[in-house]
This record gives structure tokens, sequence and C-alpha cells, in this order.
């Protein structure tokens, strides 16, 4: 019997990793009825990151009132597993909470973050793995940083902050961007949540000051760190305050879902997203599956929506690359999400295996 393990990205606005998957796991089981189709959700720590690892792995969500970027109450929800939270920082702090219309990175507040912690603090977990895709806000985790001090020092100063002691913090993050500069936070991702370019000159030297404020208060200076920039500098709080721990998101989810161990014995890996490039190749999500797979001589299928720079890709090791959509498939009909499936179906069945 074949194995065929299935792990695809989400296609952006279209369909989920799941989604993805089980129209994949459709098309091969066409194809080949008798084969044993495994689905790992896949995310690296923005969309679905939570999603990912509630499917994978065991534990129980929690649901807790917080603060939405504008300071609204909303209810989000973070993963507890024994002494291990999995906070996917989209849920209190995403852009996708607000409307085109609300997006402002000068007012937006990761607040809602920091009163994620808290709560998971207060329920004795020790090991918290954040997920920072998806920010609304570019705000250096200033907010995420207040909530944590108005819970634990009665509003007073970040020295006071005492129960974050034992704690670890890891976070997930394929951004390599500093905090500030022409690479940084505000520069690179600003724009996307609602900068104007003055906008942009201002959160980028709000940053420097706040970051060099920091770094004489404890001594070091994080803010070129990998993953300083990541979701609105939230990346730099955890680092320069938290003594965080930063790795790719896929690596962390492959490790909980113990993908190594099965990897032993597979025919072949289909993973994918929604567009392919050779950015593909600079730690996103199906790249990070490839290195694992390469490790056990397991050719790697990718499919994507869109495809460019083929040859690239092959030459970082896909032993095939396909694209889902005809050629002539207009892009209004490609992105419906019934289309998408179909697509990935045929893909799967028609293609893979020749």
């Amino acid at each position: 019997m074949s194995k065929i393990i299935v792990a695809i990205d989400s296609f952006k606005g279209c369909l989920t990793s799941a989604e993805a998957n089980q129209a994949a796991a459709e098309g091969i089981l066409q194809k080949m009825p008798d084969a044993e189709v495994i689905q790992i959700p896949v995310s690296d720590g923005g969309e679905g990151w939570l999603d990912a690892f509630l499917s994978a792995t065991s534990g129980q969500l929690v649901d807790v009132l917080v603060r939405d970027p504008l300071m609204r109450p909303i209810m989000a929800q973070y993963l507890k597993q024994e002494d291990t939270a999995v906070i996917e920082i989209a849920k209190a702090s995403g852009l996708t909470l607000l409307t085109p219309e609300e997006r402002n990175p000068m007012v937006a507040t990761s607040y809602g973050t920091g009163q994620l912690i808290v709560d998971a603090v207060r329920r004795g977990c020790k090991e918290i793995i954040v997920g920072l895709g998806g920010s609304g806000t570019s705000d250096c985790g200033i907010g995420m940083l207040r909530a944590i001090i108005d819970a634990f020092a009665k509003g007073g100063s970040w020295d006071e902050v005492h129960q974050l002691e034992g704690i670890h913090f890891t976070i997930a993050s394929d951004v390599t961007n500093p905090l500030c500069g022409e690479y940084g936070a505000a520069s690179v991702f600003a724009p996307q949540k609602g900068a104007t370019p003055e906008m942009v000159t201002a959160l980028d030297a709000r940053a420097r000051q706040f970051a060099e404020k920091s770094a004489l208060h404890f001594g070091y200076d994080r803010q070129e760190m990998t993953g300083a920039g990541a979701a609105g500098g939230l990346g730099y709080a955890f680092l320069q305050y938290l003594n965080a721990d930063c790795r790719p998101g896929i690596d962390l989810l492959l490790d909980a879902v113990r993908f190594n161990d099965i990897l032993e014995g597979a025919e072949r890996v289909i993973t994918g997203e929604g567009a392919a490039d050779s950015q593909t190749l600079m730690g996103k999500l199906p790249y990070g599956i490839l290195q694992r797979a390469k490790q056990y001589h397991v050719p790697v299928t990718l499919i994507a929506g869109r495809i460019n720079d083929y040859q690239q890709l092959f030459d970082a090791g896909f032993s095939q690359v396909e694209c889902i959509n005809p050629p002539a498939l207009p892009y209004e009909e490609a992105i419906k999400p019934e289309t998408a499936k179909e697509n990935i179906r045929i893909t799967t069945s028609m293609t893979c295996y020749q």
C-alpha cells in the first residue's frame, strides 16, 4: 500500500489548509484507491496556526475576553495542552479583525495578545508558543507589554512583573527582518496595515526610540535579531522583554506532529501554497517540508495556484512542480473555493504520479 503525506498551506482568501488537503486526498484516492493518505493541516505561524496545532495534537481551546486592535472587546482563543499554551496573535491582534477603513497602525494595539498571555500564565502554563503571522498592529509589542503590566503589576512598571519568571516563550516566524530601518517592521509591513508614507516614517522613529530606551534599561539590544520585525515589532518585544527563542513556524508544527516519524516509509509528500516562486525557497512553509522530506529521501510534489521560477524550484529539490489552474482560467474564477478544490483534485489525480 502506498503511503502519501499531504501537507498543503492555506490558499489565502480561498481555501484553508484542511480544505486543500482534503481535495488533494480525494484526487489521490481517485487514482490510487488503496493508498494510505495522511493529511496534516499546516501553518507557518500565521493564518490557521491554532487550527493546525489543534488538528495535530491534543488539548483544549480556552476562550478569553480580550481587546482587539482598536481596544474593542472580543472573544479570542488559545490552545492549552497541559502546561503549554499555543497562541495565534491574529486571534486578538489580527488584521482581519479590522475593516479596510479601520486600518491605522498608528493607533492599533497588541494589547489583546498580552491578555491571552496573562490568561495562559494564570492557568499554569510554563511553555508559551506564539505564532506571529497576520497582525494588524505596528506597535513594537508595547500594547502587549502594557497588558501584562496592567495585570501583574497593577499598572506599575515592567520591573514589577515577576509572574513570568520560569516561563519559556518561543515565537514562530519566518520573518527575518530587523525592527527598524529600510527592511524593518514599519517600512516593509506597515503599508499593508493602512500606513501612509508619513506614518511609516513616524512608526519607524517610534520603534527606534523604544528600542534605544529598552537597550539602556536592559543593557542589551535585540532589535537586529531574526524575527524582531515580525508582527509589527511584536517579535522584538518577545525577544527583548521575554527572552523568547525564535524558530520557523513550520519547524515547530512539524516537531509537534512528529513529522519525521510520519515520513518513515512514505512514497511521496504533496505540499503547496497559493502562489509559488523563488520566495518559496526563503523559508516558506513548502520549503520547510521539503527540507524534512529530503532527510528521508522522500520525493516532494509542489502544487500552487500560480507558479513562477520553475527551474529554481526544481533545483531546490522539488521532484514535481504543478500549477493547478489551466492557463486560460480567469483569476476571478480560479479563486472560487469550489473551483480551487476541483483543480487540486484533478492535479493530484492526473499528474502527481506520472
